[in-house]
């Protein structure tokens, strides 16, 4: 079995990776000779967990192979998968599919034999028949089926989910299509890994309502959270009591400040932009999609309203820039809402993140960066808790409260127990709970 992947962003690396860690070999292709320069020479162009490693495993076992060329990816291979972005586009919000139908259009010219074309990017409802379209106009004699094979990747657990997934989706016409993926995933067999075939339409709509679908949940439980703080109930433990119930379940159920990532908000947009194109308005995913905005914006706010209403020239530690741990991305994170909005009205930012400073550094002006948690809390006014890093869950609160110019800690991940801060003696925020006044400071309005 030889794996042409064209494309080595998140998706194509890492599937391409796993794919020749099942034996398989795998030629990835990206037209950017400095990224592929890189990736022989062992520097990843993203931060996940553990794929360095796999990647120099499998170069090393010559499973694994790196090119600029298309035409050494497609010739020969049994399967070639389309794994290009497809970002939203700017004004619309739809899917950019301008990067999948130019592989397409490229991958035609060079196809020899039957050969499979996946489609591994998440793409609009139709574009698998477009993609065979555009094939066949290109190259009338080609010898091919379309599939789609959605990816289900969490950034931070990428090579855990491709390895040991809870499903592979895979949308197929013909028996000679679906024999060829089989062959590819049948090392997951083993891990008696449910595999579903559907439709073309069907696999491409699957991961679009799934991750849509864990959008609204956590949009449900934020705006529960709001609920909360205005009766005194417990966000967790509310959480908690739903998240029994197997007809729920307790993922996702983490009250915070909204969803951000690569995957949520494109997929949520592009989704509200298919049901329209379609006269299937999606309106509860409108909704969520204008909640979470407005939820990061609340949560500067409530960062604000810790100091009532005033921050200017005070100075707030920031912990935590990416979207969530485990990753350097910091696409759509709550961060690049809720620092220029606390900087617009004043404040002093500086910030810490294990691994997103190299990305976030071309997001943010103004921001002084440190190399720890501590040298953040030094001299700050507050401290404020946006990614949930798990060095952040176990910091030494006595030796912060010293260090602090302020006594003031705002928990956006409620990472931190209730009657620990308030032994502390801390001013303590966090979502969706009950906040700790100090005793010298009752006089601090409650933050919104």
């Amino acid at each position: 079995m030889r794996i042409g992947m064209v494309g080595t962003g998140y998706v194509g690396l890492v599937s391409g990776t796993c794919l020749a860690e099942f034996g398989t070999e795998v030629i990835c292709v990206d037209k950017e000779q400095s990224k592929i320069d890189k990736l022989l020479s062992g520097e990843m162009p993203i931060y996940e967990p553990g794929l360095d490693i796999l990647v120099a495993k499998q170069i090393q076992a010559n499973r694994l192979s790196f090119t600029t060329e298309i035409a050494d990816a497609v010739k020969g291979s049994d399967a070639v998968f389309i794994a290009v972005g497809t970002p939203p586009r700017r004004i619309i919000g739809d899917a950019d599919m301008q990067y999948v139908y130019t592989a397409a259009r490229e991958i035609a010219k060079n196809l020899e034999g039957y050969t499979v074309i996946v489609t591994k990017s998440t793409v609009p409802v139709g574009t698998a028949r477009e993609i065979e379209r555009i094939i066949r106009e290109e190259n009338p004699k080609a010898d091919f089926d379309i599939v789609s094979n959605p990816e289900f990747l969490r950034e931070g657990a990428a090579i855990n989910d491709f390895m040991r997934p809870d499903r592979v989706v895979i949308g197929a016409e013909t028996d000679r299509a679906k024999e060829i993926m089989r062959e590819i995933y049948r090392p997951l067999y083993i891990n008696e890994t449910p595999i579903v075939m559907v439709s073309l339409e069907t696999s491409e709509l699957i991961k679009y309502a799934s991750n849509a679908f864990l959008a609204t949940k956590i949009t449900f439980i934020n705006e529960i959270a709001d609920i909360c703080e205005k009766t005194g109930a417990n966000v967790q433990d509310v959480a908690k009591g739903m998240g029994i119930d197997n007809r729920i379940g307790s993922k996702f159920l983490h009250a915070g400040p909204g969803y951000g990532g690569s995957c949520f908000p494109k997929d949520t947009l592009a989704l509200a932009q298919i049901g329209e194109k379609n006269n299937a308005p999606q309106t509860i995913v409108e909704q969520v999609i204008k909640v979470n905005a407005s939820r990061q914006r609340k949560m500067a706010q409530k960062i604000i309203n810790a100091f009532d209403g005033n921050i200017r020239g005070k100075k707030i530690g920031i912990l935590g820039i990416a979207f969530k741990p485990n990753t350097d991305d910091v696409r759509d994170a709550p961060s690049l809402t809720i620092i220029p909005i606390l900087q617009e009205a004043g404040a002093i930012i500086s910030a810490y993140d294990p691994e997103a400073k190299k990305q976030a550094e071309l997001q943010f002006e103004n921001l002084e960066w440190k190399e720890n948690p501590y040298e953040v809390a030094k001299d700050s006014d507050a401290l404020v808790i946006i990614t949930e890093w798990n060095e952040f869950r176990a910091l030494n609160l006595k030796r912060i409260k010293e260090i602090m110019n302020g006594n003031i800690i705002i928990d956006l991940r409620n990472i931190y127990k209730l009657p620990e801060m308030k032994e502390l003696n801390f001013h303590y925020i966090s979502v969706g709970r009950e906040e700790i006044l100090p005793n010298q400071s009752d006089k601090i309005k409650k933050a919104s």
